[in-house]
C-alpha cells in the first residue's frame, strides 16, 4: 500500500511536533572497488581518508576551476562510500567522476534500488528506538541497523534519514502512522539550516565558500590536492571570496521561483543584491529562500523582490557562524 503523501505546504511554526518526509528527489553516488577512498580522495573538498563506517562527511564535487558540481553528505554503506545528494546535481557529477574513475579501480553507479526517508521532530528518537536495533547520535552520526543506514543530521531540528530498499521502509513509514510531507519540506529545513540547496542550473556556477561549506567543515584544508583546490585554497587564504549563502524570509501569496533575484536598497535606487537558489512557499504565504549574497550584507540591509518590489525580505540566523575563529 503506497504511502499517503500530504498536500498541505505548512511553514515552519506549523509542522508538527514530530513527521516523516519521504525524499524523493534524493538519490547517492556510490563509489565502491580496491580504490574507491584513494581516487574519491583526489575529486573532494572532505577528507575521504577520515571517513568510517559510523561517520558523517560533508564535501563538495568541484571542477578543475574549483566551482561547485554538488555538494553532498557522505556516508559509508556496505562497501561502499555513498555521496548522498539531490537527483538534480547527481547526473553532472556522476558523469564527471567517471570521466576519470577508467583509470581507477573504483565502480562509479548511481544507487537506483534505495529510497531516502527522513524522520524529523521531538519522538523521532523514541520512534526509532522501537523500529531498529541501534539508532545513530552525535557521537556516532551514521549506523547499520539490519539492512537498513540511519543517519542523525544535527540542526535547528535534529533529522533522521533512513536509506534501504523501498520494500524495507515503506512497510516501517507505514506502520508508525506519522504524517508523511513531501520533498519540498525537506529543502524548508536545509534552507533554514543553511545546507546549500543546489539545482542543476547551478551547478558549475560557485566556489564552496560561496555555499558556506567552509562553516560547516565541508572543506578540508589540509588533506592535499583535489580537484579544484588551487581556486579553493586561494579563496581561504587570500580573502577573496565575497559572497556567501543566506537564509532568508518574506510574507507573500503571490507565487514566485528560483529564477528570481533579490534586490538591495542603496539610497533611494535598488540594485541586484544575489541570486536565489531554492525556495519553499507554505499555503499561508509564509516563504523561505536560501540565496546567494554578499558577504558584507547586514541584518537591517533593506531587502526586496525582484518580482514583488512590495515584498520585505529579512536575514534569518544560521545555525553556525560565517566568521572564521
Amino acid at each position: 500500500m503506497p504511502l499517503n503523501i500530504e498536500t498541505y505546504l505548512p511553514s515552519l511554526e506549523q509542522l508538527p511536533s514530530t513527521y516523516a518526509i519521504s525524499l524523493s528527489h534524493y538519490n547517492a553516488i556510490s563509489l565502491a572497488g580496491d580504490e574507491q577512498s584513494k581516487y574519491l580522495q583526489g575529486q573532494v573538498t572532505c577528507d575521504v581518508n577520515s571517513s568510517t563506517a559510523h561517520s558523517l562527511l560533508i564535501g563538495a564535487h568541484c571542477n578543475a576551476k574549483g566551482k561547485v558540481f554538488s555538494a553532498f553528505r557522505l556516508i559509508n554503506r556496505g562497501n561502499a562510500h555513498l555521496l548522498i545528494q539531490p537527483k538534480a546535481t547527481l547526473d553532472i557529477s556522476i558523469r564527471e567522476l567517471k570521466k576519470f574513475g577508467v583509470f581507477a579501480k573504483v565502480e562509479i553507479t548511481r544507487t537506483d534500488n534505495l529510497s531516502f526517508y527522513a524522520l524529523v521532530g521531538a519522538e523521532a528518537t523514541q520512534i526509532l528506538q522501537n523500529n531498529f536495533s541501534r539508532i545513530p547520535d552525535s557521537l556516532n552520526p551514521v549506523v547499520q541497523s539490519g539492512s537498513t543506514s540511519l543517519v542523525y543530521i544535527a540542526g535547528n531540528q535534529n533529522r533522521y534519514l533512513l536509506i534501504d530498499e523501498a520494500a524495507i521502509l515503506e512497510p516501517i513509514m507505514t506502520q508508525i502512522k506519522l504524517p508523511v510531507f513531501p520533498n519540498s519540506v525537506w529543502n524548508l529545513l536545509e534552507i533554514n539550516d543553511g545546507f546549500v540547496q543546489l539545482a542543476s542550473e547551478a551547478s558549475g556556477e560557485y566556489v564552496p565558500q560561496m555555499l558556506n561549506l567552509q562553516a560547516i567543515n565541508g572543506i578540508s584544508f589540509t588533506k592535499g590536492c583535489y580537484l579544484g583546490q588551487e581556486t579553493v585554497a586561494r579563496m581561504q587564504y587570500l580573502g577573496k571570496n565575497k559572497r556567501a549563502l543566506y537564509s532568508l524570509k518574506f510574507k507573500t501569496n503571490t507565487p514566485f521561483s528560483s529564477d528570481d533575484a533579490i534586490e538591495k536598497q542603496l539610497g533611494d535606487n535598488w540594485r541586484k543584491a544575489g541570486e536565489v537558489l531554492s525556495c519553499y512557499q507554505s499555503e499561508d504565504g509564509t516563504s523561505y529562500v536560501q540565496a546567494i549574497l554578499g558577504s558584507d550584507v547586514e541584518n537591517t540591509t533593506s531587502l526586496r523582490l525582484k518580482s514583488q518590489p512590495d515584498v520585505v525580505v529579512t536575514i534569518q540566523p544560521l545555525p553556525y557562524s560565517l566568521v572564521s575563529e
